[in-house]
């Protein structure tokens, strides 16, 4: 009997493995996720588990790091707008997704839960993508758009491409650069990037804009209406 009981009762605390492709609630992918620290990234997208493979640094860690260090910059000079790096985002009950970084805006759309994850929708969502095959510009595109995410970014850089959608009339429309490349944010004044800098590599570049977008009247205007 004691050995039944024993049996038993590792069983009820058995805690299944995050598998990539599982089928899951969302209650129960955070329990495996919360059971397996040393996992870095897991997602839950319309009920199915994505782990991605280690990432490499020229496909993907030196990009997200350009794109923190551009949002990092406006969100310096922008009380009232807080971002994140691989925040788990908590959108319905079948998505959890955790994406490359996000801004949002303190009294906006998104809430801060009592055990620390970002509750609804965050207004700006990036991820860095390989290519135009990947999740980020098929289901994630579809989930971000439902959740009413108002600017979503996608940087592919298998493709040389930078997409950045916003939010209209419940339908995400792609927003082109002008003729000098520069595309400006209609949720975030004064967030201005110069696409073909970003894609080569030229931070400097890329700061020197950002510094413009925030010395423009709109940004002025867009941090006095937050305090």
């Amino acid at each position: 009997m004691d050995f039944v009981n024993q049996l038993q009762k590792k069983q009820e605390t058995f805690i299944p493995p995050l598998e990539n492709g599982s089928r899951l609630t969302r209650a129960e992918f955070e329990r495996r996720y919360q059971a397996m620290p040393e996992v870095k990234k897991a997602e839950l997208i319309e009920g199915k588990v994505y782990m991605p493979s280690p990432l490499r640094f020229n496909s993907h860690a030196n990009p997200h790091f350009l794109l923190i260090t551009w949002l990092g910059v406006y969100v310096a000079a922008t009380p009232g707008v807080k971002g994140g790096d691989n925040a788990t985002v908590r959108l319905d009950l079948d998505n959890e997704p955790q994406p490359d970084a996000l801004l949002r805006i303190e009294s906006g759309q998104s809430q801060i839960s009592d055990d620390d994850y970002v509750e609804n929708a965050p207004e700006l969502i990036a991820e860095i993508a390989a290519s135009s095959a990947s999740y980020d510009l098929h289901e994630k595109l579809i989930v971000y758009r439902r959740n009413r995410v108002q600017e979503y970014l996608v940087w592919r850089v298998y493709d040389r491409a930078f997409d950045w959608y916003q939010l209209e009339q419940e339908e995400y429309i792609k927003l082109e650069p002008d003729t000098s490349g520069v595309i400006r944010s209609k949720v975030f004044p004064g967030l201005w990037l110069q696409v073909p800098a970003l894609l080569a590599g030229d931070l400097a570049t890329v700061l020197n804009l950002a510094q413009q977008g925030l010395a423009s009247s709109e940004h002025a205007a867009f941090v006095k209406n937050l305090m």
